[in-house]
């Protein structure tokens, strides 16, 4: 039997799904210049063999109860019906909560699961949590940006301004001059996104950029982290060297005096000290570009000789 198709959206993009007998039929968003191939991932989700179809309880806990097991880790799953599932649930819930209060219980799923507000995973169960057991301990930040979400306030400024107000990829393709890329600009980046995306652009961006006589250099250990559209250049450092790499790029454009000091002045605090760090004015140590392992002709061949766009990676 075959349905009818519905329109879905998923972190991937826009989608048509179609299910024919135990199959499901994709078909991407037809306004989407450049679908991403995650979404053909849904042809085997109904009866792909790691699909947990009900819920599983781990043998020892469903047999003993919580506590410690020596077989965790190592013990088998035994399925059970969403009613027992329910029930343990809720009195596992019960007794932790009447034993060590809000304080013992962790509302941990990420969220990640469904692009969705309303089926949005921790959402929902942060409400059920707070609505149910009067509270819980949860995380902050997430692992994918946690650090510069702490960072970045001290430094440029709040992260959902930043990303938010960010140069956009037809700012890019029409006026950046070079796009200088740590950790490359690899697609399969851009094409995931919370809510989903209908349009995925960034590899036509591009390719309108490079053709346009734009430079693309990407510091990556993985040449495939810059598209073969982009038409770029490759700096593959060694691992742990970026921040040194960096350092070396400043003292070039120090040396050669192509800094736009009016603009450091005005709208950056700092930076008189950073030079002087790089200076090695006050331990010795000076972090010019022979400092760390890339030779000096590297540094130099990356100078501008006047400022440039700021781009989504980098500012110079």
């Amino acid at each position: 039997m075959t349905q009818k198709p519905v329109m879905h959206s998923a972190h991937w993009g826009a989608f048509t799904a179609r299910k024919q007998g135990d199959r499901l039929t994709i078909e991407p968003f037809t306004g989407d210049p450049d679908p991403s191939p995650l979404l053909q991932n849904f042809h085997t989700a109904l009866n792909h063999p790691a699909r947990v179809a009900q819920p599983m309880i781990r043998r020892g806990w469903l047999e003993n109860g919580p506590g410690p097991d020596a077989r965790r880790g190592n013990d088998e799953y035994v399925a059970v019906s969403w009613e027992d599932a329910y029930a343990l649930a809720a009195r596992e819930l019960q007794r932790v909560g009447d034993q060590y209060g809000p304080e013992g219980i962790f509302g941990g799923s990420y969220g990640w699961s469904s692009a969705g507000r309303f089926h949005h995973a921790q959402s929902q169960v942060h409400r059920f949590l707070n609505t149910v057991m009067g509270g819980y301990v949860r995380s902050v930040n997430s692992y994918s940006s946690g650090s510069a979400s702490v960072l970045l306030p001290h430094i440029v400024g709040d992260m959902n301004e930043i990303a938010r107000r960010g140069v956009s990829w037809e700012e890019i393709a029409r006026h950046s001059e070079i796009v200088l890329a740590f950790g490359g600009l690899a697609l399969k980046n851009s094409q995931v996104a919370s809510g989903g995306l209908s349009e995925h652009t960034e590899r036509g961006f591009m390719q309108q950029a490079a053709q346009r006589g734009a430079r693309f250099i990407s510091i990556s250990p993985l040449q495939s982290d810059l598209p073969d559209e982009a038409q770029g250049e490759w700096l593959a450092l060694r691992p742990g060297t970026d921040a040194a790499f960096m350092l070396g790029l400043l003292s070039v454009l120090i040396e050669e005096r192509l800094t736009d000091e009016a603009f450091l002045a005005r709208y950056t605090v700092g930076w008189p000290q950073l030079v002087a760090y790089i200076r090695g004015e006050e331990d010795g140590t000076v972090r010019d570009a022979g400092w760390q392992p890339i030779s000096v002709a590297s540094a130099r061949r990356l100078s501008v000789s006047s400022p440039a766009s700021c781009t989504a990676s980098a500012c110079w």
